[in-house]
């Protein structure tokens, strides 16, 4: 059994006991968190689908941890110019254990 869900302008595929990192969260580490905007619910060969969500339907998930992901190197570089400028960027994320899924 598995659900799509989208938070933070991203749409995430879970399923119950796993981790998933999303995008950074106001919450604390042990909150529950209530994701009402469920695009789909699979179970087996049953599909549900919303248009675009389905209506009173929510994925209930605890707070696991914050973090950052790993460094993402950017380099700008003009060749013959004498250019050449580096940059990185650490995303904020955080992990949150998917609790339950209800059933379609």
């Amino acid at each position: 059994m598995y659900a799509v869900i989208a938070t933070s302008g991203k749409q995430y595929k879970v399923a119950e006991n796993v981790i998933v990192k999303i995008e950074k969260l106001k919450a604390q580490v042990g909150d529950k968190v209530e994701f009402d905007k469920v695009l789909m619910i699979a179970s087996g060969e049953k599909i549900n689908v919303g248009a675009p969500y389905l209506p009173n339907t929510k994925v209930v998930g605890e707070v696991v941890a914050f973090g950052r992901a790993d460094k993402v190197h950017i380099l700008k570089f003009r060749r013959r110019k004498h250019y050449m400028k580096r940059a990185g960027h650490r995303q904020d994320f955080t992990a949150v254990k998917i609790i339950t899924i209800p059933a379609s």
